[in-house]
């Protein structure tokens, strides 16, 4: 389905399915049509009791007999109020619940999708999923289906009273339907167009503010905000435009809405009144009728009003259950392999591309022994991440096998792989909480365990400075940390569940020569004992390995110890030139 595609208003196989959601809610849901029902009732006796009481006691200028009725009446009116304010809030209950199975069933969704997922789809869309859509659906409960099923029977109601009470001049008043419906009709058409412009308008709008806050820096650095606001305002010229044609629709629609209310009542007013003249017609029936009419024209109007309201929210279902019926590519397998625990790793013949056409690697092949330490080296766009992600099945490679422990990682329940390893990337990224519970990262792993991880990775002397130690809170990404802090603490949180298998991501490269001294420090205490796949820029960062892979263009070219590589005079002795000797090294040809 197209992202601004409208919907439709009414798609029984939405509704269908949504029932399914407030089907697990039988309690509210029940009371809110119970209340629904009975709030009707009375709302269209009361016209009843009216002309009971005008035809009777007040015709008759009886007081004494006209005390019951009125008490009856207002007993009914108040009755009404308060069962409009409790299907109001019963209907809302419900409403609210189901948002919430739904809001945690998206979120769910999402997080078993792989990362190509969100390669293909942009963070701020499915972050609309989850906010937006959802709670658009509310809507269509609380407008969608009580709202219809009061309107339905509200008019329903309405008209069996009119003509139960005067059948000539209930079909007077109907003979102005088919206006209204023609009315409606143009308007639905209109509204529509209008609405799917507004639409398109709103998502430029915050699409481009997403995107100038994200860059705010680089936006100011090189003095654009000029630009940057001559571009927004475009676009908030475009939904202005959009909000004014809305605006013109509905400003022809209700005043002609009122103006076939006022014709009605002028027919009512001139047959009705006829008709009490003629004496085939007492003046509370015509009151009682006058009572119906007005409850006749209210959920027609109240749904006309509503129209995009409802429109809305069967686009937000229809994109939810898209997004829902998209299975993940990566799931566990019926029977998933016991997680890996020597720390064997074997890549076999593998090769992958992210689009289906440019190769990222081509026939990779090379075992990492268990406790054995192994460098990745290589230009940009080498393929290195590409073997990590591979590993840790972020992706599945298209060709070839990814070996761990023997088996391949296709065997495995992805959750309990990634279990297995413990990463260090070079974009830290710390959720809001506290440091401790950044350290755990939802696993119960004891106090003990966490202190003895932070002094292996040196993290204890960045912890104790912090101004409440374990329980310092960690805003959004860790912002009032340094690089270096940030860096240091993904060490110990990579320790905390003492995997065997290390997985770091040029996870030097940010930090100043004195940080990585510290982590280097770190480093060979957290190796022991520990396979570990190092990718690295920095190539003093991977001297001490057993054993470096070089990359290019996505082959293996070179496989060797620091000394065997520069022996060899090959790709690595070029790049370790590059960086020590950069003024005498040629860059090789790519």
């Amino acid at each position: 389905m197209d992202e601004d595609e409208a919907g439709k208003v009414y798609d029984g196989r939405l509704l269908k399915r949504f029932l399914g959601y407030v089907a697990r809610h039988k309690g509210p849901a029940g009371a809110t049509l119970a209340v629904t029902l009975v709030h009707i009732a009375t709302g269209v006796a009361a016209p009843f009791v009216l002309r009971e009481a005008l035809d009777g006691p007040i015709a008759a200028r009886d007081a004494a007999a006209l005390t019951p009725w009125a008490a009856a009446f207002f007993a009914l009116v108040v009755a009404n109020g308060f069962l409009e304010a409790a299907g109001h809030y019963l209907s809302n209950l419900a409403g609210q619940r189901v948002i919430l199975d739904l809001r945690a069933e998206v979120f769910a969704h999402l997080q078993r999708m792989p990362v190509s997922y969100y390669d293909r789809n942009p963070v701020g869309r499915l972050l609309t999923r989850v906010t937006g859509d959802v709670e658009n659906l509310s809507e269509l409960f609380t407008s969608g289906l009580v709202g219809l099923f009061s309107s339905v029977l509200l008019l329903a109601a309405s008209v069996a009273g009119m003509f139960w009470l005067a059948p000539g001049l209930a079909l007077v008043t109907l003979s102005v339907v088919p206006v209204l419906a023609l009315a409606t009709a143009l308007f639905r058409k209109h509204s529509r167009r209008t609405y799917s412009e507004s639409r398109k308008a709103v998502a430029a709008v915050t699409s481009y503010l997403n995107e100038s806050l994200g860059g705010l820096k680089t936006i100011q650095a090189f003095g654009q905000e000029a630009v940057c606001s001559a571009r927004f305002g475009a676009r908030t010229a475009k939904h202005l435009k959009a909000s004014y044609d809305s605006a013109y629709v509905f400003s022809f629609f209700w005043p002609g809405i009122e103006f076939i209310n006022t014709a009605a009542t002028g027919l009512i007013l001139w047959y009705g009144g006829g008709q009490i003249l003629a004496g085939r017609l007492s003046f509370g029936a015509f009151l009682a009728f006058w009572h119906l009419v007005r409850k006749f024209f209210e959920p027609i109007q109240d749904l006309a009003e509503k129209y995009n309201i409802l429109q809305s929210a069967m686009a937000s279902a229809e994109r939810l259950f898209l997004l829902l019926d998209t299975p993940p590519s990566i799931a566990a397998p019926a029977r998933p392999a016991a997680p890996p625990r020597r720390g064997e790793v074997e890549f076999r013949g593998v090769s992958h591309s992210y689009d289906g056409k440019t190769p990222v690697l081509s026939d990779v092949s090379f075992t990492i022994r268990p406790g054995e330490t192994v460098a990745v080296v290589g230009y940009t766009g080498a393929g290195k991440t590409t073997l990590l992600s591979l590993l840790l099945r972020l992706y599945d490679a298209e060709h070839g096998q990814v070996l761990v422990d023997g088996v391949d990682v296709k065997e495995y329940d992805p959750a309990e792989l990634r279990s297995r390893f413990g990463m260090v990337f070079q974009d830290v990224f710390l959720f809001s909480g506290t440091v401790a519970e950044n350290m755990r990262m939802g696993a119960d792993v004891p106090m003990a365990t966490l202190e003895r991880a932070a002094k292996t990775a040196r993290a204890d002397g960045v912890i104790r400075r912090l101004p409440q130690g374990w329980d310092t809170p960690v805003h959004e990404r860790g912002a009032a940390l340094s690089v270096g802090e940030r860096q240091i603490l993904s060490f110990a949180r990579a320790l905390a569940t003492d995997p065997p298998i290390l997985v770091l991501d040029e996870a030097t490269s940010s930090v100043d020569a004195q940080t990585e001294g510290l982590i280097q420090e770190a480093l060979d205490a957290m190796l022991v004992g520990r396979t570990a796949i190092v990718v690295a820029h920095r190539l003093a960062t991977i001297r001490r390995a057993d054993r470096i892979l070089v990359m290019h263009h996505g082959r293996l070219r070179e496989v060797g110890t620091h000394e065997e590589l520069l022996k060899l005079g090959g790709l690595y002795e070029k790049l370790y030139r590059l960086q020590w000797q950069p003024a005498l090294a040629p860059r090789p040809s790519i």
